[in-house]
């Protein structure tokens, strides 16, 4: 009987989902209609894992909305445009919204910025990211030869604002700095987490804070950015 029904769930699953990518949670990453970069300049690389599993860029879609950006994931997928660069000491930041709080999804996932890119759309690319989940919580992440986590699966933090319930809007404002020996982050006006350079610039890690900014969303999310833009400091 236990046989019986292990394989009556591997039927299921397939009969459920065929052709999609298992993703995180036991969510699956969808292709989304008429998926790609429409914006002119644009460029993006979705997450190794998500590769790993069959999915390609051309199921997360990037596009311009007036002013913003849209972007609506499939996979989760990095963005950038290769003239954006920053070095020294720097802010990045941008607007985000979440028109439909998990709209595509069954938990709440992230989108925010990234700085320090370096050999972007390459496999071996390397940056830092900050991104706020509608729930009240943040992540901050990079990708180096493996991917390395700074502050666990997230925590939560009053200054991120909170969705009202799913289908409701919800707006972050996130900034990366990069501030002589501090790396910090700044959701909403308030800074959330710093960290040393040091613990980020290391084998295995970034190879500098210099390079690269965008955007950066996890799978199944939908929102657009504004005023995404770089400040000497």
């Amino acid at each position: 009987m236990r046989r019986a029904h292990r394989s009556a769930l591997v039927v299921a699953t397939v009969l459920l989902a065929p052709g999609l990518a298992v993703a995180q949670g036991g969510e699956t990453s969808r292709a989304v209609a008429g998926g790609g970069i429409s914006v002119p300049g644009w460029m993006g690389k979705i997450d190794p894992n998500e590769a790993s599993r069959g999915q390609v860029l051309a199921n997360s879609k990037l596009a311009a909305e007036g002013s913003a950006l849209h972007v609506t994931t499939g996979p989760a997928a990095a963005y950038w445009n290769p003239a954006n660069k920053a070095a020294g000491n720097y802010t990045v930041k941008a607007t985000f919204t979440e028109p439909k709080y998990m709209n595509l999804n069954n938990h709440p996932h992230p989108y925010g910025v990234f700085i320090a890119g370096n050999d972007m759309g390459t496999d071996a690319q390397s940056y830092l990211y900050c991104a706020a989940y509608g729930s009240g919580k943040f992540i901050v992440r990079g990708f180096g030869p493996q991917p390395f986590q700074m502050n666990g699966g997230g925590e939560a933090n009053a200054a991120v604002h909170k969705a009202a319930s799913p289908g409701q809007p919800v707006t972050q404002e996130i900034a990366l700095s990069v501030k002589g020996n501090k790396v910090e982050c700044a959701i909403n006006g308030t800074v959330v987490a710093s960290y040393d350079k040091s613990a980020l610039v290391a084998p295995g890690k970034l190879k500098s804070t210099d390079g690269v900014y965008g955007i950066r969303f996890s799978h199944n999310t939908e929102g657009t950015v504004s005023g995404l833009t770089v400040t000497k400091q």
